[in-house]
């Protein structure tokens, strides 16, 4: 008898840390910000089929944010559906079936498998929004920032669910782009790392895997090659135009490093350097450059101002 009771606790034991180790299988999805990653990101969750609550401060925000995604999704079936229209109408509106809008983030987490953030890039803000939707998720709830260069550390220290929070870095625009990096702190389990890759490919990309260094894999390797062009630049060793002509002949780049500059914002790219030059000061390749600070004080921001490097009409 006693020999039955210990194998039934060491059965259930097993039970229990099977049932422990297994991978989450996301189906609720809410998503923190409206702005163009956040939709996109809410677009190809609810395509894939995931319920999906997106979240931003006002119905103004959200309602900017659908129409969005609609106008996407229509550019999304002529070329999936190009030769059937009843079926392109039908995908639009199954997704746009699973996709639902919220003002108030705390009551729409309760019954979630993910939340993911795509706010604006402070550590403070992220950290309070985290700390507040903590206290209301669920225990099983995994949460992910979609930060291109803020510490997921620290981000995931501000909740008490270290081990369900990871990196989800979609890249723009989202229903084009095919990458996610999925990043991996210390303190991320296997269990939320396997969910998130999982989810990854749920809604049709392709991840990658990264620990929790500055920049990841892409804006790591892509910040600082923007910003020697611009040193080289700087120095007069070169021009703007021919620095651009050079990285897309020479190394087939859809776009030169000040083209993209400009694209991405100058002020984004000033906020990243920034950011890496005080967790590094002693880096070479984090060095902060006066021609791009004086751009950004002059509020020349690249595309979105009409002029950064270059000029837009």
């Amino acid at each position: 008898m006693a020999f039955a009771t210990r194998h039934f606790v060491r059965a259930a034991s097993s039970d229990a840390a099977t049932a422990a180790a297994k991978k989450l299988l996301i189906k609720h999805v809410t998503i923190i910000g409206g702005g163009l990653m956040g939709a996109g990101i809410a677009q190809v969750a609810a395509a894939s089929g995931h319920t999906v609550v997106l979240v931003d401060q006002s119905d103004e925000i959200l309602k900017k944010s659908t129409k969005g995604i609609e106008e996407s999704l229509k550019r999304v079936i002529k070329k999936k559906f190009a030769d059937k229209p009843e079926a392109g109408a039908e995908f639009i509106k199954k997704t746009l079936k699973n996709l639902t809008t919220s003002t108030d983030a705390a009551s729409v987490v309760h019954s979630t498998d993910l939340v993911i953030e795509a706010i604006v890039e402070n550590l403070e803000v992220k950290n309070n929004l985290f700390k507040t939707l903590d206290k209301f998720a669920p225990e099983h709830t995994i949460f992910a920032s979609n930060t291109s260069s803020l510490q997921i550390t620290k981000m995931a220290n501000a909740t008490t669910r270290q081990d369900r929070f990871g990196g989800l870095h979609f890249f723009n625009p989202v229903p084009m782009m095919k990458l996610v990096e999925v990043i991996k702190t210390p303190m991320t389990s296997q269990k939320t790392f396997e969910s998130l890759v999982d989810f990854s490919k749920a809604v049709g990309k392709s991840p990658v895997s990264c620990k929790d260094t500055p920049g990841f894999i892409v804006n790591r390797l892509l910040v600082p090659y923007m910003m020697e062009a611009v040193r080289l630049f700087e120095r007069g060793d070169a021009s703007k135009e021919d620095i651009d002509v050079a990285m897309k002949l020479g190394a087939g780049y859809p776009m030169g490093p000040f083209e993209l500059l400009d694209y991405v914002g100058l002020d984004t790219s000033k906020y990243i350097i920034d950011g890496w030059h005080s967790l590094e000061p002693n880096n070479p390749l984090f060095a902060p450059s006066p021609l791009l600070n004086k751009l950004v004080e002059e509020k020349k921001l690249g595309k979105k101002t009409g002029e950064g490097f270059y000029k837009y009409k």
